[in-house]
């Protein structure tokens, strides 16, 4: 049955990518220039069914969960279109094309295959053993996480942890509150000190910030948040643990030997006892670990190596060194599931719907949101002209509104290109922002890293914890109830950190 779901799910990305990439090479030779979109022209009305893709997260599981769990693929290809068709009727084909692939090629296909892989190769590695989800285990988990996150990108991080942590917590009646917190501390506020932790600080990487210069300058706002919110979630923790009544895992369920204490382990929803070797920590799948550095050296190697060489998609350049990272990263996919035993996944809780929930929603979210990125790029000419001008006054940077602008619309938008955006409003020099102007760097870098974590869609991982948390039987919040946390939390703690360091 797996090796069916391995080959059907390969197969539908086959099959995704022909039906994509063929009709556009039909229409190649369609236009002699290439078709541009000015921000600028773009009311906001255009922005209508990105929110409407939002809302629909948001509500459908909630008012009508047994039909958003079978349709929302469609309801994702459905506001996909409702951008699509209006603005093919009033701008024509050809540019509507152009950025449907520009969207595609560029943001959406490379986005999707690095979390596959991370997915694959993460799922593939099983911790073994009676690790018991007690405040200080869960606490030191988020710790470790937050410090492999700058390292090895939230994406990775938070893929290789969640299940050891869902697992040790099994048994506990409370567990949104920790994934609530893996979610802002892993997947996100933990990136901010290499550009290998999130996608908006390679692109400054890319664009000449020294690889360094991050860490040195992030790390007293990342110790800073990460101690704050490691030392509320111990206090939360050990409360809700004391409701719970400090339970422990079963220990005198074992049929075939006495079991020993402590030594119970829960995996696949079912109580399994270790009463010999198995109740040691240990870890199956230890081959994907190489693999995971792999991914890494791919992602690094796409930033790094320049060939100058780039193929043409009906006007989109899509370059030689990234074409590369991704068959490297769908090779690594291939090797994962072919090196792993099929049982290791299994007793992992492994299963594809969590990434085929992510693909089919983010690309309703990669096209619906194509006006919304044009509009921001459009800076001062277009509909968030008033927005974007907040961030200088009499010519000198506002570091308060760099901070939190960057933030507020990372938040929902992408924010690499956000990031981009203020990188590029505050002057675009890198030498210049990391020297006289790095208090503001400062504050674009940690508005697009820390603020991502306050929604569902403010970084790659965020739904994919959600996601995975749900399929092991935690009931997560709604999009508007992680906001009731985020908001809750987080808003207090950046508004802190904007007094302490940002202003």
């Amino acid at each position: 049955m797996f090796t069916f779901l391995k080959s059907k799910a390969i197969k539908s990305l086959s099959f995704a990518l022909a039906g994509l990439l063929l009709p556009a090479m039909a229409f190649a030779s369609a236009s002699a220039g290439a078709p541009h979109l000015d921000g600028a022209s773009l009311s906001a009305l255009w922005v209508i069914p990105f929110a409407c893709m939002l809302l629909s997260i948001a509500i459908g599981p909630i008012a009508a969960p047994h039909f958003w769990h079978n349709n929302f693929g469609k309801i994702s290809v459905f506001w996909a279109l409702c951008f699509l068709v209006p603005f093919t009727m009033a701008y024509g084909f050809s540019l509507a094309l152009y950025e449907a692939l520009h969207a595609l090629l560029l943001e959406y296909f490379p986005f999707i295959i690095l979390l596959l892989a991370l997915f694959t190769v993460a799922g593939g590695v099983r911790l073994k053993g009676n690790l018991v989800g007690t405040p200080i285990v869960n606490t030191v988990m988020l710790l470790i996480g937050t410090a492999l996150a700058s390292w090895m990108g939230t994406t990775g991080a938070a893929m290789l942890l969640i299940r050891p942590l869902l697992r040790a917590n099994a048994h506990r009646k409370y567990k949104v509150h920790t994934v609530v917190f893996f979610i802002f501390l892993v997947a996100n506020i933990g990136g901010s000190l290499t550009p290998l932790g999130d996608p908006p600080l390679f692109l400054g990487f890319l664009k000449g910030v020294s690889f360094f210069w991050t860490t040195s300058h992030m790390l007293p706002l990342m110790v800073f948040a990460a101690t704050i919110l490691l030392a509320l979630y111990f206090g939360v923790d050990t409360v809700l643990f004391a409701k719970e009544g400090k339970p422990v895992p079963p220990t005198n369920c074992c049929d075939e030997a006495p079991a020993a204490p402590g030594r119970c382990r829960f995996e696949n929803g079912r109580q399994i006892y270790g009463c010999g070797s198995e109740a040691k920590l240990g870890l199956d799948g230890k081959v994907n670990l190489l693999l995971l550095l792999g991914v890494i050296g791919a992602v690094l190697l796409s930033g790094m190596w320049n060939p100058h060489v780039s193929f043409n998609v009906y006007h989109v350049h899509v370059e030689l060194q990234n074409v590369v990272r991704d068959i490297i990263l769908l090779i690594i996919t291939g090797l994962s599931l072919k090196l792993t035993d099929d049982e290791c996944r299994r007793l992992n809780d492994f299963n594809w719907f969590p990434i085929l929930e992510v693909g089919k929603l983010f690309i309703g979210i990669f096209l619906s949101m194509i006006p919304a990125i044009a509009i921001l790029k459009a800076g001062e000419n277009g509909a968030l002209a008033s927005v974007i001008n907040m961030v200088s006054h009499n010519g000198e940077p506002v570091n308060t509104m760099y901070f939190w602008l960057t933030g507020l619309l990372s938040s929902f938008l992408d924010n690499a290109p956000t990031y981009l955006v203020f990188f590029n409003t505050a002057g675009g020099d890198a030498v210049h922002l990391m020297g006289d102007m790095a208090s503001t760097l400062l504050a674009i870098s940690a508005g697009a890293v820390f603020m991502g974590a306050n929604t569902y869609i403010g970084n790659a991982p965020n739904f994919m914890v959600r996601s995975i948390a749900e399929d092991q039987g935690v009931k997560m919040p709604s999009f508007f109830g992680y906001m009731a946390w985020s908001f809750g939390i987080l808003i207090p703690l950046f508004v802190l950190i904007t007094y302490v360091f940002i202003a």
